[in-house]
């Protein structure tokens, strides 16, 4: 199917509640059969901010607050990966994140001692990766980070902090390794 006629079915998508689609999303999401990718990929477009060409969606990715995700070209997102854009998602061109990674752009408070952890204020903070972004595996980003441009971000990683163009980062927390190579 051309990205033409996704889109299209992605306008058609608009006129249904947001709920319902939702629920499609949720009933598309446990196979990557061309199809399904094509499904997945016109829901997602119908309730995101920005929906690029060419984004590949995963198997049991998780989207929490689609509302504010931005999306660019040539993305892909693999399976069993968590969004939740809460606090904003911008995710540029040539982005790869692989499996089993998340972002999440809002953290839990503590201060308020008289009332459970989990029950305490919730602070948004944007999430920022930019062009031509590798993210690998199990890697988790959390709010107020910016990756720039042509970066790596190794396995199992978490980014709490900002990562400067073509810079590998790696480590629990995230640091700077090395400055990648160009050729």
């Amino acid at each position: 199917m051309g990205f033409k006629v996704l889109k299209a079915i992605s306008k058609v998508l608009k006129l249904f509640p947001v709920d319902f689609r939702y629920m499609l999303y949720e009933l598309n999401t446990g196979t990557n059969f061309k199809i399904q990718l094509a499904i997945r990929y016109c829901i997602v477009s119908s309730l995101c901010k920005k929906m690029g060409n060419n984004v590949f969606i995963g198997k049991h990715v998780s989207l929490k607050n689609i509302e504010n995700i931005e999306v660019g070209n040539n993305v892909s997102i693999h399976d069993m990966c968590y969004l939740d854009g809460y606090g904003g998602i911008t995710i540029g061109n040539d982005v790869s994140i692989a499996h089993a990674s998340s972002i999440l752009s809002s953290s839990h408070t503590w201060q308020d001692s008289l009332l459970p952890i989990k029950y305490n204020a919730v602070n948004k903070g944007p999430v920022i990766i930019g062009d031509d972004v590798w993210i690998g595996c199990g890697t988790r980003i959390l709010n107020n980070v910016t990756i720039e441009d042509r970066t790596i971000i190794a396995a199992g990683t978490v980014a709490n902090k900002n990562l400067k163009t073509q810079h590998l980062g790696a480590g629990v927390p995230m640091k700077t390794k090395k400055k990648l190579e160009v050729t």
